[in-house]
């Protein structure tokens, strides 16, 4: 199998020259439903796991995927919507729900997907709430890549040596950080880069989850009083010494492990991580869904990340990459990539390796629980990237949070008056 990885810098930019140097406006379909599909991906550090999912498609699809990664989130967006004005346009790719794939929708540049959803739903393959993501005008696009539940992970022998259990109420989880701080323990992982959004995402959706909503729709002004009075605690936290060195270099995996923090709040997907860096799950490692803030909501936010698995309209290789997308909703791939990616695994059917895990899934999916989209795929795209900033700078250096919210409010409303 012929794997081919674009680095950050000069090679992604020559990938985009010679795409642009081909003919204009796509190719015609060449109906291909088996043999070799080529596919684009953010994820480079996920090459190996869908390289390994080549062995289950070849014999329960008769397709195989040549993989291509990128590193580089701003390159690999440039590559594909460049992609879209040539004859090389991708017969799979992964992109990101929400405004971002409304975007591509709108423009017509995504196959639809409707008849794909159809049978999963009726096979009892996915939940019908799932389709929400993925509906634009009544129809269906993309399927998804992958679902991942945000909750937190917590170092099993910290818990134990201070005699703590998982917390069913956010009084309790805050009495837990406490006492951790209380024995020179820090309670939570945070950094100021990248990943910058989760515990403002936590206090605000367990708050009031249509506050959170309303940022992501524009109803709801960063500058609200509300959100002031949420970002403040944020601050009176990290004052009170409760997160990591934002700073920090070392892996957050390994940072749990050798006790730099006792709980990091992130996606499922870390079980692969922890794993990676020696942690046995259901020993070393435990995770538990993060109680709601507000003791008054009747059923417990929980955020979901859905990264889609998307077909270019105008692919030659759109028939093949359609195939693949309903071989992808199946219980055999479902439960190939559970194991691989060590993670949930959105089909019900499927069978997922990790208890842990499995648990999870089930837990998370039935009464009680309200899921949401995450912050990342929630918020449009020029929003998110100052957001992002600012959050970072308030984490490295916590404060009065006005001017922070402030300066993302301009950039909401530039973005907001735009879509009038």
């Amino acid at each position: 199998m012929r794997t081919r990885r674009i680095a950050a810098g000069l090679s992604a930019a020559t990938a985009v020259s010679l795409l642009l140097a081909a003919c204009g406006g796509g190719a015609e379909d060449d109906g291909a439903t088996t043999g070799t599909l080529d596919f684009y991906t953010n994820k480079a550090a996920w090459e190996p796991d869908f390289e390994e999912l080549n062995a289950t498609s070849e014999s329960g699809a008769d397709i195989t995927l040549d993989t291509t990664g990128y590193s580089d989130a701003d390159q690999y967006d440039a590559f594909i919507r460049q992609s879209f004005r040539t004859d090389k346009s991708p017969g799979l790719f992964t992109w990101q729900t929400g405004p971002s794939l409304a975007e591509l929708v709108d423009e017509g540049l995504i196959a639809e997907t409707s008849d794909i959803w159809d049978k999963a739903v009726d096979e009892g393959w996915i939940t019908e709430d799932m389709r929400d993501a993925y509906t634009f005008d009544g129809k269906q696009y993309c399927v998804p890549m992958n679902v991942a539940y945000w909750v937190m992970y917590y170092n099993k022998n910290i818990f134990e040596e201070q005699g703590l259990e998982e917390p069913t109420t956010w009084a309790e989880l805050d009495a837990i950080a406490e006492q951790l701080s209380g024995e020179g323990i820090t309670p939570y992982y945070q950094t100021s880069t990248l990943f910058t959004f989760p515990w403002f995402q936590q206090l605000v959706a367990g708050t009031d989850p249509e506050l959170y909503n309303g940022l992501a729709t524009g109803e709801v002004e960063y500058t609200d009083p509300r959100i002031v009075a949420i970002m403040e605690t944020w601050r009176d936290q990290q004052e009170a010494g409760w997160f990591s060195d934002a700073g920090s270099t070392v892996d957050p995996a390994v940072g749990l492990k050798q006790g730099d923090y006792a709980m990091i709040n992130f996606g499922s997907f870390f079980n692969g991580s922890l794993d990676g860096a020696g942690m046995v799950s259901g020993e070393d490692y435990d995770m538990f869904v993060i109680p709601a803030v507000n003791p008054a909501l009747e059923t417990t936010p929980v955020a979901v990340e859905s990264g889609p698995l998307c077909v270019a309209e105008n692919s030659s290789q759109k028939t093949l990459g359609l195939s693949y997308s309903e071989w992808w909703m199946s219980p055999d791939a479902q439960t190939a990539w559970s194991e691989a990616r060590g993670d949930v695994a959105f089909n019900p059917q499927a069978t997922v390796a990790d208890p842990m895990l499995e648990e999870l899934g089930t837990t998370v999916t039935g009464d009680g629980f309200e899921r949401y989209d995450r912050y990342y795929e929630a918020t449009p795209t020029p929003i998110l990237t100052v957001a992002l900033e600012q959050f970072g700078a308030f984490i490295a250096n916590p404060g009065d949070p006005l001017p922070y919210l402030e300066t993302i409010q301009a950039e909401a409303d530039k973005y907001w008056a735009d879509q009038e």
